[in-house]
């Protein structure tokens, strides 16, 4: 995996305008990680006058890439999926340098200070307009229409891409890993309703923030549905043994992925453990869980 990795990073089009679509356009940050993978995708939509979905990192080189690839248009909107680090930092400086509206999800106030699995939240995130589920924003021959997906985070949101049935799916559904579902702020009772909501729905194409399109989007959407209940059951079947730490559980299930990755994997047990509590399956003692 890490050489792999290396050579994806390596070869990957940082700072390039790629055209993807008639209306969509990406740009890649060059902000390579295990939870980020190559980075952070910044999508444009529209020709002339254009939106920018998620920013990403206030990073400058990633920063002057996509200002150089709207260079003579006109930015209408800069939409955040949602207030992680990776995604959302880029809208105040880009809309200081491009003009436009920040648009997009609502602010997330957490009420602690407890781990976070990924690049953490962006406290100075101040959108000029909060999109509700269904609220759209629209340009010259592009329409984005907010689909309300909490799960990965609670204020997180898709867009949906009319004119191509196309939807930006942020870190709901990823291009090349399952999304870490992190307490707090994560619930996994809501990002399994959310996929739900997205296998229902006719989108022809995912355009993720990590990784690369998906083109069977309600086939991913349901092979998510069937790993997150995979993982429920692995964990069941550990507490069938007797109690157990999220740590052990963490050590048994996840022992062929990167260590690195352990803390983030044992924050997307906890949840199982929530909605498994929430559920009357299993119950807390302490430091370990057992079946009720």
């Amino acid at each position: 995996m890490n050489a792999e990795f290396n050579r994806l990073v390596a070869n990957a089009p940082y700072g390039i305008a790629e055209q993807l679509s008639p209306l969509v356009r990406r740009v890649l940050a060059r902000n390579p990680s295990p939870f980020t993978f190559t980075g952070t995708g910044t999508y444009i939509v529209g020709r002339g006058t254009v939106a920018i979905i998620d920013p990403g990192p206030a990073d400058a080189a990633h920063l002057d890439a996509v200002a150089a690839a709207v260079a003579g248009e006109t930015v209408s909107h800069l939409v955040v999926t949602h207030t992680h680090r990776d995604h959302s930092p880029g809208a105040i400086p880009l809309k200081a340098r491009l003009g436009g509206r920040i648009a997009g999800c609502a602010p997330l106030v957490l009420s602690d200070d407890g781990p976070r699995a990924d690049a953490g939240f962006d406290p100075d995130y101040a959108p000029d307009q909060v999109l509700e589920d269904g609220e759209a924003i629209a340009g010259p021959g592009w329409t984005l229409r907010a689909v309300h997906t909490p799960g990965h985070t609670s204020n997180h949101l898709c867009f949906a891409l009319e004119e191509e049935q196309a939807l930006f799916t942020g870190d709901h559904v990823m291009g090349w890993s399952t999304t870490v579902v992190a307490p707090p702020d994560g619930d996994m009772a809501a990002y399994m309703a959310s996929l739900a909501r997205l296998v229902a729905r006719s989108d022809a194409l995912y355009y993720p923030t990590h990784g690369a399109p998906v083109k069977e989007p309600q086939r991913m959407a349901r092979h998510l549905m069937a790993h997150r209940r995979q993982r429920e059951a692995q964990i069941l079947a550990q507490l069938d043994t007797g109690p157990r730490s999220i740590a052990a559980m963490v050590q048994q299930m996840y022992a062929a992925i990167d260590p690195r990755l352990w803390p983030a994997a044992g924050l997307s047990v906890l949840a199982h453990l929530v909605d498994l509590g929430a559920r009357g399956a299993v119950v807390q003692d302490g430091e370990t869980w057992r079946r009720a």
